[in-house]
């Protein structure tokens, strides 16, 4: 149950962000969920992507070195105390949340959270175990290996 996600470090500089996304758009890489974070002089880009191995080497090619690393994606009730309901049980188990963002299904009513947390596989029994719906890569349209 956990995703691939590709992380890069972006220059905080008008048209880098353009620059990355563009190239993926090109490449027929279609993107599922981003997430970009202010670090000073760069930005860390995270990415869900339709296709992971031919976006590292798109990123590869703009000479962005793009790492890959596990995520998590919880769909949960887009209500007050979701969330909450969510963190809860991970607490208990002590289990961190790393990072975390989120998108929302309007057509589903629906949220979608997407997490890396101190131990990914000790998050996923507990969140299975309360009965939270765990996403796949087939849910996102996401190939992760070699085609």
């Amino acid at each position: 149950m956990k995703l691939k996600q590709i992380v890069v470090s972006i220059e905080n500089a008008p048209g880098r962000l353009f620059e990355v996304t563009e190239a993926l758009g090109k490449a027929g890489i279609n993107l599922r969920a981003l997430n970009l974070v202010d670090t000073g002089a760069f930005g860390q880009l995270r990415l869900l992507v339709s296709d992971v191995a031919k976006a590292r080497r798109v990123l590869m090619k703009l000479q962005i070195p793009a790492y890959v690393n596990d995520v998590v994606a919880v769909e949960i009730e887009d209500r007050p105390g979701s969330l909450a309901r969510l963190l809860k049980p991970l607490t208990e188990a002590n289990v961190n949340v790393v990072f975390m963002y989120a998108f929302l299904r309007f057509a589903s009513g629906k949220a979608v959270m997407i997490f890396r947390f101190s131990d990914n596989d000790r998050a996923i029994a507990v969140l299975q175990a309360n009965g939270l719906k765990l996403l796949d890569a087939e849910s996102f349209g996401i190939l992760e290996t070699e085609s």
